[in-house]
């Protein structure tokens, strides 16, 4: 099938029956239209990034911004948010798949980040199948036959909040003047022409999670962007409303400054935890003093997340805008009841203490998880939507506390073998075409992987990079372990036999062991898919 396209625009993948509902002249001009007016602003965006990795690597550190001081000192706050986004208790994420979406937007959360990132394989089925059920779900009418089951949606469902890609991500199968179009803007065009104003008539509102921002410039690209589509579009201005996830340390010193870049636009921010450890691991990955003990002992309570959750939500508070936790990785292991109850009482303290301290909701991955995570916030807030009134200014944070990278140790062989074995299941699940994976009993996405193959490079070059036996973590053991390894992911994956693992396990020896640290795993691999 062939679609007709705006002059200058090229689309280079199948366009297959259905496609077109999508694919329409009017979504497509929209495409184009912002792809003209902004890539040369993510590009140079995208070179600031890589010249502030490079004085970084030379040992540059961090700090608040001197330039932007005004704005942290200033009295102002974001515009009030939408009815439909006062109620955030729980969240529940997941990637776009059909099924998915239905079990998410009936699983009785407050609402539903649906991903087309870091959960979801971003391959042209995944992503144009995705906006097809989007559509279908913002009107109510998504079903699903499969396996002699129905699903379809209850009368009661959560606020639908959408994920586009991240700055760093190209979608390479459309082309604007030779030219491929950023993934976040096509995500974000198509899902606005077809159903911001349908969301409109139904009391809601076209809602947005932001990712991976590095800065304010950054976020003040995305308002841009509302700006721009709302006036094509006809709608007013504000309409949009977007939550910016913190989850790189960069982002973390100018959460002010985001938050007011997006001041009309803005639902508040989100502690990405997991993406947040790997841009730790990442930007100081050749600072020979840091060094994370094994992944699982990173937990929040860590004194650098700590000092970051607790300046993210009195941020927040302090400028009227929700603050939302982030992702507990537990999910529910049916077929061990200890097991299991030591995982609900990880997920039930990790709510607790996000509630205690005056987060207005948090992230689950299950939607078993949905009532625990909702009786530990309604503990607190009882039937209040929010706690957006507990200003916190007991909390002060200092750049040194954002930059207390602790714990060191230890650091285990079963830790490494633990980031080598979940490496490789996912890389190879994400090849494969999945990018939401049950491994060991967490829900793994990229940002987890991530931190997987990062601490394998950094505990290869670092000085402290030494088990507790005493052993120097080297790229002969890794590679020593990597067969190993895979041979028990081959073991227990859903599709172990896939010759993607095989690929996996040499996309992670070399990611791992070679001299330049690659800045996304998935940047490589989309280029395989």
């Amino acid at each position: 099938m062939t679609i007709g396209t705006p002059s200058g625009m090229e689309i280079k993948a199948d366009i297959k029956p259905g496609y077109e509902q999508v694919l329409t002249p009017e979504a497509l001009d929209l495409v184009a239209k912002l792809s003209r007016e902004f890539e040369p602003r993510r590009q140079q965006l995208l070179a600031a990034r890589v010249e502030r990795a490079k004085r970084l690597d030379a040992g540059e550190r961090p700090d608040f911004l001197p330039e932007t001081a005004h704005i942290r000192a200033g009295d102002w706050k974001i515009a009030p948010i939408p009815k439909a986004l006062e109620c955030r208790r729980v969240e529940i994420t997941g990637p776009v798949e059909r099924k998915m979406v239905i079990n998410a937007l009936n699983s009785g959360a407050d609402s539903y980040m649906t991903d087309f990132e870091d959960s979801n394989t971003p391959n042209w089925d995944n992503q144009i199948t995705g906006q097809l059920n989007m559509r279908d779900a913002v009107r109510g009418t998504i079903a699903l036959e499969q396996g002699g089951k129905s699903y379809k949606l209850n009368d009661k469902v959560a606020t639908l909040v959408v994920r586009p890609r991240g700055w760093h991500l190209d979608e390479k199968h459309v082309l604007v003047d030779g030219k491929r179009v950023s993934g976040g803007i096509f995500d974000f065009a198509l899902f606005m022409v077809h159903n911001a104003k349908e969301q409109l008539a139904r009391g809601a509102g076209p809602y947005f999670y932001l990712p991976k921002m590095e800065s304010h410039l950054e976020a003040r690209l995305w308002n841009d962007i509302f700006v721009f589509t709302q006036r094509e579009l006809g709608l007013p201005q504000g309409t949009i409303k977007a939550t910016v996830l913190i989850e790189t340390i960069l982002a973390a010193f100018e959460m002010d400054e985001i938050l007011y870049e997006l001041r009309e636009h803005s639902a508040g921010l989100n502690a990405g935890r997991w993406d947040y450890i790997f841009s730790c691991i990442k930007k100081f990955k050749l600072d020979k003093d840091f060094c994370l003990a094994d992944r699982p002992k990173v937990t929040m309570t860590a004194p650098f997340m700590r000092a970051y959750a607790l300046l993210l939500l009195k941020t927040c508070h302090k400028r009227g805008a929700p603050a939302i936790g982030g992702m507990s990785a537990l999910i529910p292991i049916k077929n061990d009841p200890a097991k299991n109850e030591v995982a609900m009482g990880g997920v039930r303290a990790d709510k607790s203490r996000d509630a205690t301290d005056g987060y207005d909701g948090g992230w689950v991955a299950h939607p078993g998880l949905v009532e625990l995570a909702m009786t530990e916030f309604k503990k607190v807030l009882g039937d209040r939507p929010n706690q957006i009134d507990k200003q916190r200014e007991d909390v002060q944070v200092s750049a040194k506390d954002l930059l207390d990278f602790r714990p060191e140790a230890p650091i285990t062989e079963e830790g490494l073998r633990y980031n080598i074995n979940v490496g490789i299941h996912y890389l190879g699940a994400w090849l494969a075409g999945n990018g939401c994976v049950p491994i060991h009993n967490l829900m793994e996405d990229a940002a987890t992987a991530e931190i997987s193959r990062s601490q394998v490079w950094q505990w290869i070059r670092t000085p402290k990079g030494v088990l507790e036996d005493g052993r120097k973590v080297t790229a002969d053991m890794v590679r020593a372990m990597i067969p190993e390894e895979l041979a028990k992911v081959k073991a227990v994956a859903a599709n172990g036999d896939n010759p993607s693992y095989v690929r996996a396990a040499e996309i992670f020896e070399q990611m791992s062991t070679s001299e330049n640290f690659a800045e996304f795993l998935t940047l490589p691999l989309y280029e395989e898919i």
